[in-house]
């Protein structure tokens, strides 16, 4: 129990520095956990940074969070500061991480969140279209959980078993309808509306206006009354005057073993994984030094944002926030290293310290101004 209690300490402790780089990029080249060491970058794209993301280490365990907000950065921040307090909460209470604990941890963050937009929407409306993916990765000793809600996406990169190649391992699924089986899961939960999910301009979208079917947020896709008040009516197409919830905030959650053959884990947003395929970025992490290797990951997706419409990273560069949201998302990737044979030694040989937590900046703007 003391060690369960050492997991956890106020996030207060959580940091982040600028990295360097172009204006509106932000990096922390490695830092250890008890399997190793990790690294983070963000790139913003957006007018207010809608991306956020942490790492929580100590000897005994490493906690990841990216968390892709839309609609605004209200709910990113909020699951930001909200969601790794409930898992301390619940894994103390019941003796360690486990799926039951993560899924509470989820459904409290998403109750807060709704008893805020209901404190606060009559003066402040736009917070009931507010929400964010989530995505969130533990790893104690030798087991690994990744809990998901939305698009952003967890790749493992292992050995395989001839010890001749390293290969990507998808670990999440994507809660968009731009996958066939999410639409079909939803036209088979919603039978009788057959705007369920409506393709316009080469895009599929639930309702004609949101990708994610699942998400902290997004209140009036989950709750119908909103969509009944005389207030609120007025900011609804008759299509989204809801008879029941179309999106959800019930996470998938996975566990999986590590093993000796499993490399480094890859925690990012959508915005990289529109940019670039799981093995793509497998690749680069194997041929690259590990030191910056998440801001060579993001520079890896900004180039190829730019190559698609004729450009130059430098051009790119150029642009302010908000007009490089037309070239590009927000960007965020967190990437874990994996050295099962090291635990514990090479936190103590980097930190001397058995807590720390890593936060990127809310903005990135506002740090470089």
């Amino acid at each position: 129990m003391m060690q369960l209690r050492q997991l956890f300490r106020p996030l207060e402790r959580c940091f982040g520095r600028l990295g360097g780089g172009d204006g509106l990029l932000w990096h922390m080249d490695l830092k250890p956990h008890a399997d190793g060491v990790f690294s983070i970058a963000v790139v913003q794209a957006n007018s207010m940074l809608e991306d956020q993301a942490q790492v929580v280490a100590t000897p005994f365990a490493t906690f990841i969070g990216v968390y892709d907000g839309h609609g605004g950065p209200e709910a990113s921040r909020f699951v930001n500061t909200r969601l790794f307090p409930h898992l301390h909460k619940f894994a103390s209470e019941q003796g360690g991480v486990s799926a039951d604990v993560i899924k509470k941890a989820f459904n409290v963050t998403e109750e807060e969140f709704l008893h805020l937009v209901k404190q606060s929407w009559t003066s402040r409306p736009q917070i009931v279209s507010v929400g964010s993916c989530c995505l969130v990765g533990a790893i104690t000793e030798d087991m690994l959980y990744v809990a998901n809600l939305g698009d952003s996406r967890a790749v493992l990169g292992r050995r395989t078993p001839d010890g001749k190649e390293v290969v990507a391992e998808r670990l999440t699924s994507d809660h968009n309808v731009a996958v066939a089986e999410v639409r079909q899961e939803l036209a088979e939960l919603h039978p009788d509306d057959s705007h369920i999910v409506v393709h316009s301009r080469g895009v599929w979208r639930i309702k004609g206006i949101i990708q994610v079917s699942r998400s902290i947020g997004d209140v009036y896709l989950k709750k119908p009354e909103f969509s009944r008040d005389p207030l609120f009516k007025q900011f609804l197409t008759p299509s989204l005057r809801l008879k029941r919830p179309v999106i959800t905030a019930d996470p998938c959650i996975r566990m999986r073993k590590l093993r000796a053959h499993d490399l480094f884990l890859i925690f990012a947003s959508d915005g990289l994984w529109e940019q670039l395929s799981d093995e793509a970025a497998v690749e680069i992490v194997i041929q690259s030094p590990r030191t910056g290797i998440a801001k060579r990951l993001v520079r890896a997706a900004l180039d190829e944002a730019a190559r698609k419409r004729g450009m130059r990273y430098s051009d790119i560069k150029r642009l302010e926030k908000g007009v490089r949201r037309h070239f590009h998302d927000d960007i965020t990737v967190v990437v874990i290293y994996l050295d099962h044979q090291r635990r514990y030694e090479t936190y103590r040989r980097f930190e001397g310290e058995n807590y720390s937590c890593t936060s990127a900046p809310v903005d990135i703007f506002s740090l470089n101004t």
